[in-house]
């Protein structure tokens, strides 16, 4: 090989690892930094205990229906994977497991006891929607599941255990 084949060749070289370099400093970059409207790290719920604040259906012209008794509405999460809840005057266990930390959450069924309850608007709906959240958030303290296909959210603020 003579002398300008050797310079061409090194400077094709040189050119393509600069590339190299110059894209993947840009991709580190970009992994670090948050997608605008992606979910940071969620903190972890084991151990948490919530109270119902408000649940709002995904339909944007729906009414949010708030219990008149927070405290009659209540999950709480055990470190063991289990999930407790009050929904009014009925108590109901299930299992829970979150998944990453973006944010995933898988929510079984409810058992639930079969008390006669004053009628009101989340008492039936929130034993049927808890197996449809899909993801959680925290954020300014309150605890927000989300529900599939943007059905819905339940708002919660943190109770005593």
């Amino acid at each position: 090989m003579n002398t300008a084949s050797k310079s061409t060749t090194s400077a094709a070289a040189a050119r393509f690892l600069a590339g190299t370099a110059a894209t993947a400093l840009l991709l580190s970059g970009c992994a670090s930094a948050p997608v605008p409207g992606e979910a940071a790290s969620q903190p972890p719920l084991a151990g948490t205990a919530w109270q119902l604040v408000s649940y709002r259906a995904g339909d944007a012209a729906a009414a949010e229906l708030r219990p008149s008794r927070p405290d009659q509405y209540q999950l709480q999460f055990g470190a063991d994977g289990r999930l407790s809840a009050r929904i009014d005057c009925n108590r109901g266990s299930g299992t829970w497991s979150a998944d990453g930390p973006a944010g995933g959450l898988a929510l079984s069924p409810l058992g639930t006891t079969k008390m006669l309850c004053p009628p009101g608007p989340l008492a039936g709906r929130l034993p049927a929607d808890i197996e449809a959240v899909r993801s959680y958030r925290i954020v300014d303290g309150r605890l927000h599941l989300v529900l599939a296909g943007g059905a819905g959210v339940y708002t919660w603020e943190r109770a005593q255990p």
